[in-house]
């Protein structure tokens, strides 16, 4: 069985990539790791309102007004796949590549 993760991309430079075990969880995440981690002085005067989501467990509602707040965009992806070896075994590959649709063209 492949295992799945929330992924979100924080649109900082460099990029940040958060990785969680479900949607939830990525929420709880951005909330501590991205939105409390911000100087309260770069959310022009909405820091009140984004602690007070943040305590009140609104993690989506703080999330968005420091989206809004800062201008910095954030990616939300569900249900990505984590593959591993086992569902790639190196002997395989070969014989899994001539079924893909590249291979289906004619030479």
């Amino acid at each position: 069985m492949i295992a799945a993760v929330a992924t979100a991309v924080v649109h900082t430079e460099p990029a940040s990539v958060y990785l969680a075990d479900d949607i939830d969880t990525l929420h709880r995440l951005l909330a501590l790791e991205v939105v409390a981690r911000t100087d309260a002085g770069l959310l022009n005067g909405r820091a009140a309102e984004i602690r007070t989501a943040l305590l009140d467990e609104r993690w989506g509602d703080a999330v968005v007004t420091w989206i809004r707040e800062t201008g910095t965009g954030i990616d939300v992806y569900t249900n990505n796949s984590v593959y591993t070896a086992d569902d790639l075994p190196p002997d395989l590959i070969g014989a899994q590549l001539q079924f893909a649709r590249l291979f289906r063209q004619a030479r």
